[in-house]
């Protein structure tokens, strides 16, 4: 089943992440991660996004209030220029996904971005993760780089990049990774709500 063509159980609740809450969640966060994603995450990552942006971050929990889903993020300005939202994270226990699920925790995550005036949002995934480049591309984010062995494990990641504002993108060069000093010009696009 798709997970554009299908929608979440009513019986699930979407929750911003709330710092005081931490004692009930941050395990079960960590567990969910780390279970699927790449990178072998310390405490102190998650509270570093999580004491700062908990407002941007949004749990999934069942009838039974279990974590099932989560996506941490952040929003801070780029190198002096645009104020630019990150998705550090996002995860859905396997018997989940295929719901929704992960599509309107991103969707949440965006959204709020927005109500604090981002002006684009970035992140990497693994080139072999075709289920994560699907749901980032049905949503309006663009490949801007391949990360050649970005991740520890070795693989390669795209990064990706949502423009939210008009003219967003547009001329701005971005040297990294750059062996010729030449900028690499990045694609314009923007999105409407």
């Amino acid at each position: 089943m798709s997970e554009a063509g299908s929608s979440a159980p009513p019986s699930l609740q979407y929750v911003q992440y709330e710092t005081n809450k931490e004692s009930l969640y941050l395990t079960a966060i960590r567990q969910l991660i780390s279970k699927d994603l790449s990178e072998p995450y310390s405490i102190y990552v998650y509270r570093y996004f999580l004491y700062q942006w908990g407002e941007l971050c949004y749990l999934t929990l069942d009838e039974h209030d279990k974590l099932i889903g989560v996506v941490v993020s952040k929003l801070e300005p780029h190198r002096g220029g645009p104020l630019r939202g990150y998705i550090a994270m996002l995860a859905v226990k396997e018997e989940h996904r295929g719901k929704g699920i992960a599509t309107k925790l991103v969707r949440m995550a965006i959204d709020a971005m927005i109500e604090r005036d981002a002006e684009e949002v970035v992140l990497e995934t693994e080139v072999t993760n075709t289920a994560a480049m699907k749901l980032y591309e049905r949503l309006g984010f663009l490949r801007s780089k391949r990360l050649h062995r970005y991740y520890l494990n070795g693989n390669t990641a795209y990064r990706l990049v949502l423009y939210l504002k008009e003219g967003a993108g547009c001329a701005r060069t971005d040297f990294e990774g750059q062996d010729d000093g030449e900028p690499q010009l990045l694609p314009s696009a923007s999105i409407t709500r």
